[in-house]
């Protein structure tokens, strides 16, 4: 059902990109053709974890993510520093979502800690299933940092994919455009499947994208159900209200990581605009040089009309005051890849 789905809306999708091709200019670049789909299938029992993922909270805790197929397993996570034998224990909570005629399996999520910086931890989903391993980040510099955007799930994400783990970093930063579901929720599952061997080793923070937004106005679907639902950050610990931006301090407090949501307001007088001068003005920029700043696409462009460049850009002069704008440090927008050290 999901592999026949997802194959009708390549079809599709490729059928209208080939006849962009047709009718573009020759001096225009056109996108070539989406790579084909990787559908990761679950073949373990209905209360075995799947699509782990973890994610940084505060310090020294982390937040590991999963679904299971059972909606009554439990919310607890098992780890130690050696291999089966489980020091410690933590419990959380897990909820359920639906979009049309599906629902998700049970989506749990535990904060475990406090743990130790660079240190490997093996910890076990819900007492069942397999074990896993993850490395907590550096404690100082230096940093290695993953950045990538636009991940979807395809043979070149697959190609990607590799590509990361054959490195050793310590964190991946992912600014939008996750799964690309787009409505399709089977595609998360898929999606998160895909990202597990990587996802549950090292933190992946990640801020929302457009593929991510999957509202539905004429039935009154709320935006970024799914991926609220599926990918929780620590934006309460940041001050935020909203998951779909917030920041978080690594490397002792020498970085200071900004994720921010382009797909929600962030005008002057917004709610964000607001939470992210509160969150640069605490900022101490002799003990954290490194400010770095994400973001799926810019807040603030100035691009004349008629002028070479890609279309969504275009004649959109946007985004907060430049006073604002000059206070951020290093800044990354979505749709590229990257590895960069701090």
């Amino acid at each position: 059902m999901v592999g026949a789905m997802a194959h009708s809306w390549r079809v599709l999708v490729q059928g209208l990109t080939s006849l962009a091709f047709l009718c573009a200019r020759a001096d225009e670049y056109v996108r070539p053709p989406p790579s084909p789909l990787v559908l990761t299938a679950h073949d373990k029992p209905a209360h075995h974890p799947q699509q782990v993922h973890i994610s940084v909270v505060g310090t020294n805790k982390m937040r590991i993510s999963w679904v299971t197929d059972d909606r009554n397993a439990p919310s607890v996570v098992e780890y130690g520093k050696s291999r089966g034998n489980y020091t410690a224990s933590a419990s959380g909570d897990n909820a359920t979502y639906r979009y049309f005629l599906y629902k998700s399996g049970a989506i749990h999520h535990v904060t475990i800690g406090p743990l130790d910086p660079s240190t490997t931890y093996h910890y076990r989903c819900g007492k069942a299933g397999d074990e896993f391993t993850l490395r907590t980040p550096p404690a100082s510099l230096p940093i290695e940092l993953v950045v990538i955007g636009d991940l979807g799930q395809t043979e070149w994400t697959a190609s990607t994919l590799s590509h990361i783990g054959g490195a050793d970093y310590d964190m991946l930063l992912l600014p939008g455009d996750l799964s690309y579901a787009d409505t399709q929720q089977p595609l998360w599952d898929s999606f998160g499947r895909l990202v597990q061997p990587l996802a549950s080793a090292r933190p992946w923070m990640v801020t929302e994208g457009n593929h991510e937004i999957e509202a539905l106005p004429v039935v009154e679907f709320a935006p970024f159900v799914s991926y609220n639902a599926r990918w929780r950050m620590p934006y309460e610990e940041s001050s935020s209200r909203s998951n779909l931006y917030y920041s978080f301090d690594t490397a002792g407090g020498a970085a200071h990581v900004v994720m921010l949501g382009s797909y929600v307001d962030f005008e002057e007088g917004s709610e964000q605009h607001a939470w992210l001068e509160r969150d640069l003005a605490g900022v101490d920029r002799r003990r954290t040089p490194w400010l770095i700043v994400l973001l799926h696409a810019p807040w603030y462009i100035q691009h004349q009309p008629g002028a070479p460049g890609r279309g969504r850009g275009r004649g959109r002069h946007r985004g907060p005051r430049r006073g604002l704008a000059g206070e951020l440090g290093e800044s990354k927008a979505g749709h590229g890849n990257r590895r960069t050290s701090a």
